[in-house]
């Protein structure tokens, strides 16, 4: 029989266990099962699975091993679950799809309620789209599944996009797929879980007239960075609310069979470059030109996000060998980063809705503590007090951020300025046949 912890106690893992379910649904993620012989309850899967990457382990067995104990640890007066990391993860692939979707729309709730406040500004719910690519084993199951996606020489990658609430700084959505998948289509297929009256800010990689034309019939606005392949027109005449920023995007010739969309422009200089953002937002009452370009530079908020998952959480190659396998392995990381998120963003309240964004880097190492020392009576304030400290220090710097030397630093260009030039006599005639007739719009 397990030994049962005394009585006025509070260990630990009691106040992890709490820290975690908190954000967990009540129903659905049953603890107990109906057959005698299945181990691995719904309940116990999600909480092994996210624990098994706040672990520092670098090998999936040992991360399996460690987050177990703390299960058991956790519901020490229940049936131990089974011991095999193949029975676990067997389980866990077979029922993935089912928890994470689950799992998914309560966290989103959850990011609502914890926002408070700060859920929306101006009337708008503010969310951040971007892209990165995550390494996997060079095996040929994952070379043929993933492809590589990178620079030659590269192994397998996966795309992953992300949508990421810009005042908390907490993930809202993901999709992952093979290394040249799209970001703009992951985009597209998460369109349907933004929240009422979004305003998406994204990178040059998003626009598109297609992609722009969806947000707006439903109901979002945006605020987008756009380079060089991108042409854009003055003067087509289509609305008489024309001023000097107003600018049109339309796709070029045969493609022209629906109305241009009208846009803002707004350029700033960053370093030696014009920067060009478009704004669906054309009422500069609502929404300034500065307004514009520091929500853009908040974006940055999102790679932060990324440096998390990748340094932090030590995610930058996954250690599946097996595509299945490696998909799950980056879906439970996501899972992780946005659970320990919440936890942090809940216990810091106001330091963070003053924006004073989280520290990933401090949180885990306060859950790792939490983890370590199970068993063990908590010191006062427990993991709540440590959480609520894990806030970045309000330091000035007074050097260069760059490394003084990097061999394997990146070349790339940002992206140039976007082509403007005014409309020709036939395209004002064109636009002229799309105002008048409101059946082709």
């Amino acid at each position: 029989m397990a030994r049962r912890r005394k009585s006025g106690r509070t260990v630990y893992q009691t106040d992890l266990q709490k820290a975690m379910t908190q954000f967990l649904p009540k129903r659905g993620l049953p603890l107990m099962s109906g057959d005698a012989r299945v181990r691995w309850t719904d309940r116990l899967l999600v909480m092994a699975a996210i624990l098994m990457t706040w672990t520092p382990e670098t090998t999936l067995r040992d991360a399996f091993a460690s987050a177990r104990d703390v299960v058991a640890a956790m519901y020490d007066s229940r049936r131990r679950p089974g011991r095999t990391f193949e029975g676990f993860w067997k389980t866990l692939t077979q029922a993935a799809s089912r928890l994470l979707a689950l799992v998914g729309t309560h966290l989103r709730r959850e990011v609502e309620y914890v926002a408070g406040a700060a859920w929306r500004w101006k009337g708008w719910a503010l969310m951040a789209a971007d892209g990165t690519r995550v390494d996997c084993p060079r095996t040929l199951a994952n070379e043929d599944a993933f492809g590589c996606a990178g620079k030659p020489g590269t192994g397998p990658q996966m795309l992953l996009t992300t949508l990421f609430h810009l005042p908390t700084g907490l993930p809202w959505a993901w999709r992952r797929g093979a290394g040249n998948d799209s970001e703009r289509g992951h985009l597209l297929e998460m369109l349907p879980l933004l929240p009422p009256e979004t305003l998406l800010i994204a990178d040059a990689g998003f626009a598109g007239y297609r992609m722009l034309c969806l947000l707006l019939a439903a109901g979002h606005h945006f605020v987008m960075r756009v380079g060089c392949n991108v042409r854009l027109l003055r003067k087509l005449g289509f609305d008489v609310l024309e001023d000097g920023d107003t600018v049109y995007l339309w796709p070029q010739g045969l493609r022209r069979t629906k109305p241009p969309l009208m846009l803002r422009l707004v350029r700033v200089k960053a370093g030696r470059r014009m920067m060009t953002l478009l704004t669906s937002v054309l009422d500069q009452d609502r929404l300034r030109d500065a307004d514009v370009v520091e929500l853009y530079h908040r974006r940055w908020g999102i790679e932060l996000l990324y440096r998390s998952l990748k340094q932090t959480l030590r995610r930058r190659k996954m250690l599946s060998g097996v595509p299945e396998h490696a998909e799950q392995e980056l879906d439970w990381a996501m899972v992780g980063l946005w659970l320990l998120g919440l936890m942090t963003v809940k216990a810091a309240g106001r330091e963070v809705r003053l924006g004073r964004p989280w520290s990933m880097a401090a949180a885990l190492r306060a859950v790792r503590g939490a983890m370590r020392r199970r068993g063990k009576t908590r010191a006062a304030g427990g993991l709540r007090r440590q959480l609520r400290l894990a806030v970045r220090d309000r330091y000035i710097r007074h050097g260069p951020k760059a490394a003084r030397y990097w061999p394997r630093k990146k070349s790339a260009h940002p992206p140039g300025a976007a082509k403007i030039r005014t409309a020709t006599h036939a395209e004002r005639l064109l636009a002229q046949e799309f105002r008048s007739c409101p059946d082709l719009n």
